[in-house]
Order: C-alpha cells, then structure tokens, then sequence
C-alpha cells in the first residue's frame, strides 16, 4: 500500500499561548491533553471525545501506512517467538526449607510463582499469572514476596497499565487470597518478622509514592497506619528489606539527593530511625551487618562513589569511614552484603566487572569476562549466611548464563544458559566496540553486533538504539529479538552517550541540565562514526529510543535529521518544557534536578526552550518517524508524542511520513504478556526495514 493514498489526520491548530519570564510560547496542540488526565488514568473510558477520535484516526493511518508490512511483521513474531523457550524458568533461590522460582507453561503470556522443597521434590505453583490476567484486557505483575514462615505470599498487579498497583495476600498451601486489598500502591511489599502485617508505599492522586503504611492483615486498608510520609514533591519513596532481613529499608531521593530510614521488622510498631540527614547532592545507600552499616556514597565528592561503614547504633555522617576509598573513572554501581563477604559492581570504560572482598581478611579479587562488551550483573538472594553469590553473564552475542560462585574456593557452576529454541551460534555473529569523537573531543563508546559474514563496504543498514538519561548506563547485553534484524543485513549499534554512567558518573553530569544537549551531540556523533567507519552509510541508519530515549530520537530529528532513513520513539518524553512547567503531573517535581526547573529558573526555560523536541519543530525535511505511545501512561503522558506528529506533520516541508500508534489499553511498557510485547517490537522492526528499503514500500 502506497503512503501516497492514505489521508495523513490533520490535528487542528487550536490557537493557545502562554508567557513566563517574558517569553511567550505558541502551543496550538495543547487541547491533545485530557483535563481529567488523572480519571483517564484510572478508567480509560473517560478520555474526552475528540482527543479519542483523533488518536484513533493517526492508528487507523499508522496501520493503512505499515499495512503492507503485515505479513513481514507475522513472520517477525513467529522468529522471535520461536527464539524463546516457551516453558523457561529461573534457576530456584533457596531459602530455608523451600527454593523459590518462577516459570511460564507452554504457550503462557505470564509467569507463574512457584517452589520446591530446598534440595528439590514436588514443585507447588502459588500464583498462576495466566489464570489471574483472566478477564484483563491488561495484566502486570508488580511485586512478590512470600512470607517468612513461608505460608503467605504478598503479590500485587496492574490490571490498567496505570501502574497503579493492589495487593493481595494468598496462601501457598490452598492457593487462595485472603480478603485483603491494599490499593495503589507501587507494587512492593516488606514483611514484618511476625508475618501479621507488611509494610507498602501508596501512590497520592498525582500518582507520586510519597507515603509509607503498614497494614495488618485481616483489616481494611483504611484502617492502615501511615509510617512515614514524604513532603518534598521532588522526592519519592520506597521501600525494601535490609541485606541482613533485620530491616525494612525506607529509601527516598530524587535524581541528585537521598535519604534512609530503617524499621526494626522484629517490632514493627517502632518509628523509623533516620540514617544520616539529607543534604543537597548527597546520595547514600545502606546495607547491613551485625552492628556495622557498609553504605556506598558520593559523599565528599566522591563522583565515581566510594563504600564507608559506620556503626548502627550511631550511623550518622561524622562516623562514616573510608572501607574502599573513590577511585576516578571506577563507577561503583551496586553493593550487596552477606556475612562474610561484601561484593560490589563496578564499571569501567564502559565495562562491568564484580568484586568480592572478604570481610575477615580484607582480600579481594574479581570476576570479569574476555569478550570486547559484555553484561554482567550480581542477582542477590534470599538467604544472607551463605558463600554462594549468583550472578549473570552475557553478550550481544551470547545468550544470558547464570552463574553461583562460591566467594570462598571461587568456583563456579554454570547453573542455567538462555536456551534458543530456534537455534543460535555464537560463533554466526561478532561484537565489537568502536568509539566516536564528540564535537568537544570526548570519546563516546559505541557497540557493535553483525554477522560475521557482514560486509563493512557503508551500505549496510543500521539500527542505532540511545538513551543517555538519568545515569542510566545501556548493557552491550543479548536481546534475541535482535537477531530477526541483524540475520536481515542490520548492524546493530548501542550509542553509549552522556548522561547515562556507562563511563562513570562524570559521565552521567556531562549529559544533565545545561549539558544535556551532549547527549544528542554524542548519538550524532556515533551515527557519523559509523558512517566514517563505512559500518553503514547516510540514510541507511534508523534511530531508536525509548521514554527519555525518545526525547533523545525528538532532539536528534531536529538537529541531526539528515542523517537518519527513520527514527522510532517509543513512548517518548518530547514535550519536555510544557511538562517541566506543569508540577501536577506525577514525574515532574521529581525531574527538576535532571532537566532543570523553567518554573523558578529563567535560565532553565531558556535552556529546555532550546532543545525541546516540540518546542523546535522547525519548517525543514525530517526522516520517517514512527511515535509509539500508551494511553494509560503515567511517566510520558500519551498527549506528549500526539501533540509532537501533529506540530511534525503540520511543519515539516518533505520526507517522512509521521506516525502515530497508541496503545489504547496500555501504559509505558506497552502490551502486556510475553508474547503480546512482540506484537509491538515486530511494528518497531518492520518499520526500520521499510525505512532503509528492506521491504517494498509501495506494494
């Protein structure tokens, strides 16, 4: 089907403007936000007429647009299902007498909750996540926990895509809830030691996690005790065990400032006890040991972070001491704690490796892999009194492995490798990391996935995925679903640009507030490496980003478009100033110290003003665009990308088309299911190889 047929919708231009600090701003598609957003939210059905109207008439135009592609996109679904073991399970996790682990069945889109006897036996399902989204147009596990005498389990669900989560409380032995509701909450759940009551967060009306209650089983939620409440709109909480179990942790922040409090679980009924003070860019986070706290920190301007312990009785910050002092360049992701060793994550040029160190001896020594860009990642457990660490390995080239190490002798035992059904070679493909020179010299890293029988001659297609937000590193990890593009001719590329930590947290505060536009400057950067490289050519590359991500793909089709067949953004942030601007909105407060706030700050509006991907549409050709969005969405409001096609398509002067699809049952993840979520990523996949030519744009 020709695009010249289909009628493109027309938003109509519904004049409206405002001023602040002196600049007046035209915003003529601000009508394409519901004045009842937050009912929409709750109940989809009550989205205004006109605004329902117009987006379905852009999906009935995404679709008549991508129609030709239907049968591409059936046998994209049928490859990337075939790639997955439709009975997988996780490897169990002991605790105590049972191990715990999750699996599908045969043809299921949800996971089911289950365990075994510690040393293996008859396994009993507790939660059958296919039976519970019975009914629902939409369903998502949020949380899980199962109780500490292991007769209960605390579970929670979305059935919306509002992420808006309630809990329920089942019993493992008959498999059947209890009475009790907890409503919008966030999804987690920390037990008590007695397993009568359990900690939560609950979500206010702008959808922000703000207080912490405790609720006792066998009485209505309102009748809950508020533990802890939140006062700063900038900052949310959540809540999560200790290292040890001895703790409910009650951990909030915003993106540059945080603070802790514990909860005895063994007298739940005592008030939170507050670590050490927030002060203003200042991040901390605890684990426990016996009497000593390990926390790992950016304090004195540690910018990679350092891990200090203090003692429990007196944590406070004058008693923090040095344990592993910082080290520039060495980012300090994560630090789990067990009883005799301590074992942190750290990243490098944009490679992670895992250290152990014993906690009697001092000694320490490494885990770390051979290939050119890898994942790595430590999985934690249940159980705090053992040498056994798990962690997970993988490539762009090979499937996820799970490993348990034994911290002491330190073997490893291959416990689990990611099984393709359809069959995969490793030795079929190669990775490979190059680096791009931004336009200020930094050295921006990017990584490679192609065949090995690839042709670096600058004709291959290429698909370049960013983010580049909120520290936000990218893993050179392995997503099988890619294959179905790169078995097709695609270079697969992974821009790992400022403002994500993949080369420490310096990194991250290169590409933030007044530097933010490094970020877009990076990702154009690698797309001309690439091309300098002759790992493909102009207008043989097609951007891909999500949420902040596809702020970046907005910014990117503004200043960079020329260089791009197509770009995707899927639920993408691109409305940035007027969001900025709007404190109700439930992410807002919270990303002020990460964009900047326009509302106190003239120099902030100017500098979003100048960027914003809807704010500089401009009066020029843009590549072909596809805009994915969620109806029900609470992080990237679906009206952010619908004002963005209209202001493109009403604006631009050739190329495209512009695409709008929204997910009318759906929110920031997209469809619900396992296999549902193809659905979506065979639309994202055609479309880049409509772009580049690859499917035969007028049939």
């Amino acid at each position: 089907m020709s695009t010249k047929t289909e009628q493109a919708p027309v938003a109509p231009r519904r004049p409206h403007s405002f001023t602040r600090h002196g600049i007046t701003v035209q915003d003529d598609y601000a009508w394409l936000k519901d004045e009842n957003w937050q009912e929409v939210l709750h109940d989809p059905s009550k989205l205004d007429a006109d605004i329902r109207s117009y987006l379905e008439a852009e999906n009935a135009y995404a679709e008549g647009v991508l129609g030709h592609t239907a049968a591409l996109q059936k046998t994209l679904v049928a490859e990337m299902r075939g790639r997955i073991k439709e009975d997988d399970s996780s490897v169990p996790s002991p605790d105590g007498a049972y191990a715990y682990f999750r699996k599908y069945r045969e043809g299921g889109q949800h996971e089911l909750f289950c365990r075994m006897p510690r040393n293996g036996g008859t396994e009993t399902i507790g939660l059958d996540g296919d039976e519970l989204a019975k009914g629902h147009d939409y369903f998502k596990f949020g949380g899980s926990r199962h109780s500490y005498d292991h007769k209960l389990v605390a579970w929670s669900a979305d059935t919306k895509g509002s992420e808006y989560f309630a809990i329920r409380i089942r019993d493992w032995e008959s498999a059947t809830d209890h009475k009790d509701i907890v409503e919008e909450t966030d999804g987690g759940v920390v037990w008590a030691l007695d397993c009568k009551s359990f900690f939560y967060v609950k979500l206010d009306d702008n959808h922000r996690p703000m207080q912490v209650w405790r609720h006792r089983l066998g009485t209505p939620q309102d009748q809950d005790v508020l533990v802890y409440e939140e006062h700063d709109t900038g900052w949310f909480t959540h809540v999560h065990e200790s290292t040890s179990g001895r703790f409910c942790v009650i951990a909030g922040g915003d993106h540059e400032t945080s603070e802790q409090r514990l909860i005895d679980l063994a007298n739940p009924d005592a008030p939170p006890r507050l670590i050490a003070a927030r002060q203003d860019g200042v991040q901390y986070s605890i684990a426990d040991r016996g009497d000593e706290l390990f926390i790992l920190t950016n304090a004195d301007d540690a910018i990679d972070f350092k891990i200090v312990t203090a003692p429990l009785a007196s944590p406070e910050r004058s008693n923090w001491r040095d344990l592993i002092p910082h080290r520039a360049g060495v980012y300090v992701l994560d630090h789990d704690l067990y009883a005799g060793h301590l074992v942190r994550l750290e990243r490098a040029n944009a490679l992670p490796s895992i250290v152990i160190r014993d906690l009697t001896s001092g000694e320490e020594h490494a885990i770390a892999f051979d290939e050119a860009a890898y994942s790595l990642d430590a999985m934690g457990s249940y159980e705090f009194d053992t040498t056994t660490l798990r962690f997970s390995y993988s490539s762009m080239t090979t499937p996820s492995e799970v490993y348990d190490y034994d911290m002491v002798t330190r073997e490893r035992s291959l416990r689990k490798r990611q099984e393709i059904p359809s069959g995969h070679n490793p030795a079929n493909y190669v990775t490979t990391r190059i680096m791009a020179k931004a336009p200020d010299g930094a050295e921006v890293p990017i990584s490679l996935l192609h065949r090995r029988d690839f042709v670096q001659d600058g004709k291959a297609p290429l698909l370049l995925y960013g983010y580049g937000s909120y520290g936000h590193a990218i893993p050179a990890s392995f997503n099988a679903n890619r294959l179905s593009l790169v078995d097709r001719g695609f270079v697969y590329a992974i821009a790992h640009i400022r403002g994500g930590t993949d080369k420490g947290w310096g990194w991250y505060l290169d590409g933030k507030r007044e530097k933010k536009t490094n970020s877009f400057d990076d990702f154009a950067a690698c797309a001309r490496a690439l091309i300098a490289t002759n790992y493909t050519g102009e207008k043989r590359i097609v951007g891909h980003g999500g949420s902040a991500g596809g702020m970046l793909m907005g910014a990117v089709a503004n200043r960079a478009g020329e260089l791009f067949a197509g770009i995707v953004a899927e639920v993408p942030f691109v409305d940035v100033l007027n969001t900025m601007l709007d404190d109700t909105l439930p992410l807002t407060p919270p990303e002020w110290p990460e964009w900047g706030n326009p509302i106190e700050s003239e120099q902030d509006f100017r500098t979003i003003l100048s960027y914003s991907p809807y704010d500089k549409v401009a009066a020029k050709p843009y590549p072909a665009i596809l805009a994915m969005a969620g109806l029900t969405d609470p992080r990237v409001t679906y009206w952010e990308p619908a004002k963005w096609i209209a202001r493109l398509r009403a604006n631009m002067t050739s190329g495209g088309p512009v695409l709008l699809r929204t997910n009318m049952g759906a929110g920031h993840g997209g469809a619900s299911g396992r296999f549902n979520r193809l659905d979506e990523v065979a639309i994202v996949y055609a479309f880049a190889l409509w772009a580049v030519g690859l499917t035969d744009r007028n049939a």
